[in-house]
């Protein structure tokens, strides 16, 4: 007999759930084969058993009653009406009288047909859980001293048999307190693994979240080669998912399943960086095993290594920031008292050609370290964004005007080439900056011919993102050099401070945009801002 614990049917009426009426179905088909054992049994062994030896009749139209009431019994249960505490002390309580009146039919106490409501009480302590439990027990014992009482009195029995009785009675009563004792310990122990359950979905939920919430890519693959889990990061790094069918690493990543397999040889061998697929990045993998043997589950860690080197590099440039910011404040005004000082001496014209070429010299340096100084202090002020939005192109045509008057460029030798007319959000200043800045270092490089210097804007599929380019027709930048274009204090310029490059990258990641350089189209050197947020 199986039977499905779940939560105690209450006394005010509460109504049972799907598993009480399972269990009480089990217990009912229980029911229907016991009667239909003895209705065998006495058929084909009468005169081998004592059932029946006392009134056979009785005993067979009993249990033929019996066996009508189950069969009968099924159709109430199916349909979950009258409710579930009324059925089951009522097919409890038949099987009291049914299996009393068999003992009676079968000689009494020692046919050992009482021993048949054992399973029956221990079944109902199971399935009711409450009081109704020690009143089936009593009413089995009721029926078997009452039986008792009636075969003394009415048929000479033996009443030494009373302490048989007794005994039986009292199986009752430990069976049925027994079963209603398992069964409430039971509903204690799915309450805390319910909860268990609870706090594992909880944590793994949890778990999710802060896997899909790091900053390195992670990946679960199993024994055989299938990823099972990706978060975010790592699809940005190696690319889209898909997640209708299974994909094994191999076909995902092939270099990095060789890391694998490499690691699974011998882990004591070093892992080299591995290129995403679009080039542009390092990632170094690490692995973890899942389980126990190499052959098992790994999780995969991919760590962006230009990401780390930028936190290095940032930690080292904030140190390297205050205490730049305390030199230039502190040699600003002795800077300024020489170069005024080296102004009024050239003034003097009785100095000869040598001493103004001394002076012209202290002139020009302190003005380069003035410049510098300068630099330095506005890498403190680089967050100070007051972001407005404008029309780029209109920015763009003042801002070429005003930069060949200054700077003595012939018309035509920057030219602007715009796709697109779209606006911007962004600080003007800002911007003026960075422009001042990359179109300096393309007329310093370019041919200064029609064209030498372009300055485009266009939209980069496939995401749409607007793309300011300054491009020129010089020389380019050498491979060897191009890793430490952004790097402070970096400059190819004998007059240069190293900071142009630098600070216009900060100015815009300020402002969320971004600044980078490519090989130009003509092979020259072409530098773009990608703004963020812009509007047709």
């Amino acid at each position: 007999m199986s039977l499905t614990l779940s939560d105690p049917i209450m006394e005010t009426g509460e109504e049972a759930r799907a598993e009480h009426w399972h269990s009480l179905l089990y217990f009912n088909c229980y029911r229907l084969i016991v009667a239909l054992v003895l209705l065998g049994s006495i058929i084909w062994l009468a005169d081998n058993i004592p059932f029946g030896s006392y009134n056979r009749g009785v005993f067979v139209r009993v249990n033929l009653i019996y066996i009508a009431f189950t069969v009968v019994a099924f159709a109430p249960i199916l349909w979950r009406h009258p409710p579930f505490r009324f059925q089951l002390s009522t097919y409890v309580g038949l099987d009291v009288v049914a299996i009393t009146l068999m003992l009676y039919a079968s000689g009494g106490i020692t046919s050992g047909l009482g021993l048949l409501l054992l399973p029956s009480l221990a079944a109902a302590g199971l399935m009711a859980m409450g009081r109704l439990t020690l009143l089936y027990a009593a009413l089995a014992s009721i029926g078997i001293l009452g039986e008792q009482l009636f075969d003394v009195m009415y048929l000479g029995g033996d009443s030494a048999l009373f302490v048989q009785a007794g005994f039986v009675s009292a199986g009752y009563f430990a069976t049925a307190w027994l079963g209603h004792s398992l069964a409430q310990r039971t509903v204690a122990i799915e309450a805390i693994v319910a909860q268990r359950e609870v706090d594992l979905a909880s944590m793994a939920q949890i778990n999710k979240l802060i896997i899909q919430d790091m900053q390195d890519g992670v990946l679960v693959v199993d024994e055989r080669g299938v990823i099972r889990q990706i978060n975010t990061r790592a699809e940005q790094v190696l690319g889209p998912l898909s997640r209708d069918r299974e994909i094994r690493l191999a076909a995902y990543s092939p270099r990095l399943a060789e890391h694998l397999q490499a690691w699974r040889r011998d882990s004591a061998t070093p892992s080299e960086p591995i290129q995403t697929p679009d080039g542009g990045r390092s990632i170094a993998a690490r692995f973890r095993t899942v389980g126990s043997g190499r052959n098992a589950g790994v999780v995969l860690i991919l760590e962006d290594l230009s990401r780390v080197q930028r936190q290095a590099q940032q930690m080292k440039l904030a140190s390297l920031g205050r205490l730049t910011a305390n030199i230039a404040h502190e040699i600003r005004n002795p800077l300024s008292a020489i170069n005024h000082a080296a102004e009024l001496l050239m003034e003097d014209t009785s100095h000869s050609a040598g001493e103004m070429r001394l002076l012209q010299i202290i002139h020009d340096n302190t003005q380069r370290l003035d410049r510098m100084v300068q630099d330095v202090l506005r890498l403190n002020r680089r967050d100070r964004a007051l972001r407005e939005t404008f029309s780029v192109v209109d920015y763009l045509r003042v801002f070429v005007g005003q930069f060949a008057e200054i700077e003595k460029v012939a018309d035509g030798v920057i030219r602007i080439d715009a796709e697109v007319e779209p606006d911007v959000t962004f600080d003007r200043s800002h911007l003026n900056q960075i422009m001042w800045n990359l179109c300096r270092n393309a007329l310093r490089y370019c041919r200064k011919e029609a064209g030498s210097i372009t300055l485009s804007v266009r939209r980069k599929a496939p995401t749409g993102s607007l793309e300011l380019s300054v491009e020129d027709d010089g020389p380019g930048v050498a491979d060897v050099l191009k890793g430490n274009l952004f790097e402070p204090f970096f400059t190819t310029a004998s007059s240069g401070t190293g900071l142009g490059l630098y600070i216009a990258r900060e100015i815009c990641e300020a402002n969320g945009a971004t600044l980078e350089y490519v090989d130009g189209m003509n092979g020259g050197a072409q530098f773009s801002v990608r703004f963020k947020g812009a509007q047709q």
